[in-house]
């Protein structure tokens, strides 16, 4: 399945209830007047795309219709466009310390999905021939220990773990030494899943990171939030709070095959000047795809 389909079959449900409903306020009133603008306006909200990118979207719509007549009255194309030209500055790509080994954190609350991202993100870039090892710094949920430790089985990833209820940033201490020992390029740490409003559970993770960054100057490189879709709005929330506490540098976006809020990327994007680095539409191992702001745009718009 090529990139644009990935995106089309992840984005299905988002692109079904907008286009529907574009659909049904364009035959219904083919003239665009107010209150067809206003019904226009309402649809994108439910999808989540946020007030900002609505009001651009509105905006180009009624310019384009006033300015082109009958033919300007292509409001998937001019909402394809106004997503693409807003994400475009997003940069997906991962960092590389350069010389040695990059320290990647994935952060987040709990049930977004972590733990799996972070054997995806290590199934990733080893499919693309990186040396990677993965960290087990979630040593509050057991079954978090066993499940990296059964992903990594099953993706021949090896993973450095401590005892259940270890000290999560001596853990990411020892995971730093061996991904240094064996000269991994890429060390991705999965950390414990917190809530944004609990203070004591981000200073450990402040803690986390104050260690490894003194082990080795500049990381962690990437500190990576992970956003679970069928959340919405809520997630911009999360995502405030977490850049507070620890500077993000990027927003991985889970389930949006699972959601018709898709939208909520594009808001995030834009309120926080984050770039999304990676979006998952589905079960499988490579459904964790890099973000593509074109092929994203396209599939939610495209007819």
């Amino acid at each position: 399945m090529g990139l644009f389909a990935k995106f089309k079959a992840g984005l299905q449900k988002t692109h079904s209830k907008l286009a529907h409903e574009i659909k049904r306020i364009i035959t219904r009133s083919p003239k665009l007047d107010a209150a067809a603008l206003e019904d226009l306006e309402a649809a994108l909200i439910a999808a989540d795309l946020g007030m900002d990118m609505t009001t651009q979207i509105v905006g180009a719509v009624k310019k384009d219709y006033e300015t082109q007549g009958s033919t300007g009255r292509d409001v998937f194309a001019v909402a394809e466009r106004e997503v693409a030209r807003s994400l475009s500055a997003n940069h997906p790509e991962l960092r590389r310390a350069p010389g040695g080994l990059t320290v990647v954190s994935i952060v987040g609350v709990n049930g977004t999905g972590k733990t799996t991202t972070a054997a995806k993100l290590a199934h990733l870039l080893r499919s693309q021939g990186e040396p990677v090892l993965l960290a087990a710094c979630d040593t509050f949920r057991a079954a978090a220990i066993e499940q990296i430790k059964l992903w990594g089985q099953r993706l021949k990833v090896e993973v450095i773990a401590g005892a259940y209820g270890a000290d999560p940033a001596s853990v990411a201490h020892d995971a730093v030494a061996a991904a240094q020992a064996r000269k991994a390029h890429y060390l991705f740490i999965d950390t414990a899943g917190r809530l944004h409003t609990k203070h004591n559970l981000m200073q450990e993770l402040q803690k986390l990171h104050r260690v490894i960054g003194k082990q080795l100057a500049g990381a962690p490189h990437e500190v990576l939030l992970v956003l679970d879709a069928t959340t919405g709005m809520n997630a911009l929330n999360q995502a405030r709070e977490f850049n507070k506490a620890v500077p993000l540098t990027g927003l991985i976006v889970t389930k949006l095959d699972g959601t018709s809020k898709g939208g909520m990327v594009v808001a995030i994007q834009k309120e926080l000047g984050l770039p999304i680095k990676f979006i998952g539409l589905g079960e499988q191992a490579d459904d964790l795809q890099p973000f593509d702001a074109k092929q994203f745009a396209g599939a939610l718009f495209a007819e």
